[in-house]
């Protein structure tokens, strides 16, 4: 089992693991925290596997309670392959997804159970889930739970579990709120900080770049950054929905290879988009926040902050996609003139030495510089494709133009075959021009009914 782990880089010589697994083994209640991407999941993972047993009763034993779906996918995948050589079965409980499937693998006897709070109570209080005879129950990401709102429902499934379970907290953060929780629910639990008191707030194996930046420079701007040496797979984080959405029509236009996760999104989707950068398939994730503790891929070069987030603690978590498993990493952060203030606080909160982001475009030299991309390197891959002209539409065949002026100068002469009759009088007049005499005497009844009362005598007809 080790082994595996190791291999995937999901375990090895990690201070929050060489700290918590001894102290998980033996039951002790444990508050971890450590920086994003270092090795939390087996911190609480191994512990959680051995109390099981190699062959565990069917039933819900142990309980692992995440903010996000997409975090609650990544946690169960790295609990099966951590559990590969034991009959322990794991199944993840999240919205989005029909209820079929998660309830068969329940009523199967699945004993490890990976879910968001919200999915967790709806099936609790349908009876479909039952959480008495939980061992082990484990919050991970305490504080981005915190920040959703889920603090209410983090203590109505605390309530639902037996009071001697063994409980283990992690997260990146500890803000007041998470520690009263701790309290009041953990019994007598060790605080482990594994972190070097030398160290900054800041990963020091991730390279942070900020700019100032216009918002209508930025796509010409990441267009280079993706051309930089050694650029593997990258992240790219940015405010709205709208923005990832078009950020990723705008890249794969220019001939790279991009996915997109966010809210408008379904489930499926999201999952096949996650599933495409892991794999390989698409090497840029265009992404929100809502998915940000749920990237966990450990050859992440690059993040970029298409917007500034709107605090250090989200900073913190979108850098901590890349520069994880010990590797190192880039952050760039582009700052609009408008969000100066935001930046301010981050760098004051974060120590980082950077008041003011150099102003950078995308034909600015140092931008090729830092980031150690290639002189000359252009913002598209392929060239835009050239919009066909048809030549019909902007040129009318011979015979439609010569039928055109037949009906206008029919029209032009009153006849009852064209709309001469809506026309305005002094149209009417000076369609008349050069025309036929015959035609005269019409154009010029047609003025005298049109004249309005108060324009003046009418001309008397003629003889």
């Amino acid at each position: 089992m080790v082994d595996a782990l190791a291999t995937k880089g999901i375990i090895g010589p990690f201070p929050i693991q060489e700290q918590t697994i001894p102290l998980g083994l033996s039951g002790q209640d444990i508050i971890g925290q450590a920086k994003t991407g270092t090795g939390k999941t087996l911190g609480f993972g191994l512990p959680l596997l051995q109390a099981l047993g190699t062959n565990p009763e069917p039933g819900v034993k142990a309980l692992v309670v995440v903010p996000t779906r997409e975090l609650c996918v990544q946690v169960a995948e790295d609990l099966v392959l951590a559990a590969s050589n034991r009959a322990t079965q794991v199944v993840a409980i999240y919205g989005g997804k029909a209820y079929e499937g998660q309830v068969e693998q329940l009523k199967a006897g699945a004993q490890v159970v990976v879910g968001t709070p919200g999915r967790l109570l709806d099936l609790a209080s349908q009876r479909m889930l039952s959480l008495k005879d939980v061992k082990v129950m484990v919050l991970d990401e305490a504080d981005k739970m915190l920040d959703l709102g889920f603090l209410s429902d983090i203590e109505k499934l605390f309530a639902q579990t037996s009071p001697t379970r063994h409980t283990m907290l992690f997260s990146a953060t500890m803000p007041g709120p998470i520690v009263a929780l701790a309290r009041r629910f953990m019994n007598r639990p060790i605080h482990i900080r594994a972190t070097d008191p030398d160290e900054g707030l800041t990963q020091a194996n991730i390279k942070h770049v900020v700019y100032r930046a216009h918002s209508l420079d930025k796509d010409e701007v990441i267009s280079r950054i993706l051309q930089a040496e050694g650029r593997g797979k990258t992240v790219v984080f940015t405010r709205t929905k709208r923005a990832a959405a078009k950020l990723v029509e705008e890249l794969n236009d220019r001939g790279f290879n991009a996915a997109a996760v966010h809210g408008d999104l379904n489930q499926e989707q999201r999952e096949r988009a996650m599933a495409a950068f892991k794999a390989g398939k698409k090497d840029i994730l265009i992404a929100t926040d809502v998915a940000a503790r749920g990237i966990d891929v450990n050859d992440v070069t690059h993040v970029i902050n298409h917007t500034i987030p709107d605090d250090h603690d989200t900073y913190l978590h979108r850098a901590g996609r890349t520069g994880r498993a010990g590797k190192t990493g880039i952050a760039v952060t582009f700052v609009d003139w408008d969000d100066m203030h935001k930046w301010a606080a981050i760098n004051k909160a974060l120590d980082m030495g950077q008041p003011e982001p150099v102003e950078t475009y995308s034909s600015s030299p140092h931008l090729f510089a830092d980031l150690d991309i290639p002189v000359g390197s252009k913002g598209r891959l392929k060239p835009s494709p050239t919009p066909k002209v048809e030549v019909a539409a902007s040129h009318p065949p011979r015979e439609r133009r010569d039928g055109d002026r037949s009906r206008t100068r029919t029209r032009g002469t009153g006849s009852s075959s064209g709309p001469a009759s809506d026309r305005r009088p002094h149209e009417a007049g000076a369609s008349g021009s050069g025309t036929h005499d015959g035609a005269a005497p019409a154009r010029r009844r047609n003025r005298t009914r049109r004249r309005p009362s108060g324009d003046g005598p009418a001309a008397p007809p003629a003889a």
